[in-house]
């Protein structure tokens, strides 16, 4: 496994790639239990001397690896960026953090739980980007 580099996209991208894991989870299975994993190819049938089209059908491998490993790709990009949030040492940063890209709240929802509930932006201005530019994170 490869270290992933934190930035601003991967971070904002972290509620999207939670949805396409549910999706690619289901997808999966789908094609495991279901005819969503059966695939068709056609082969040359050379039984009477000279080449003819035969369909072959069955359970399509590569498609389903493939899957599989976009799958563990974006879980472990999941998995890096609630690493990195459960790092950040200050609470009140790490909780606006968690507040935000893993609960999914609202600024504004934010700005009430810590206390600044007349200004959305503080918690959006003040704690997130300033320490995304004290991190050095673009």
């Amino acid at each position: 496994m490869e270290t992933i580099k934190m930035t601003r996209a991967l971070l904002d991208s972290y509620r999207k790639l939670l949805r396409e894991i549910n999706l690619l989870e289901k997808e999966l299975e789908d094609m495991l239990r279901g005819d969503h994993g059966i695939g068709s190819s056609v082969v040359m049938d050379y039984r009477k001397g000279y080449p003819q089209p035969q369909g072959v059908t069955g359970f399509d491998g590569e498609l389903y690896d493939r899957r599989r490993k976009i799958l563990e790709s974006k879980r472990e990009k999941c998995k890096a960026i609630e690493n990195w949030i459960n790092a950040i040492e200050d609470t009140t940063t790490r909780c606006v953090f968690k507040m935000y890209y893993i609960d999914g709240l609202t600024w504004e929802k934010i700005a009430m739980k810590i206390g600044y509930a007349g200004n959305p932006d503080y918690p959006r201005l003040v704690i997130r980007d300033r320490y995304l530019k004290k991190m050095q994170i673009k």
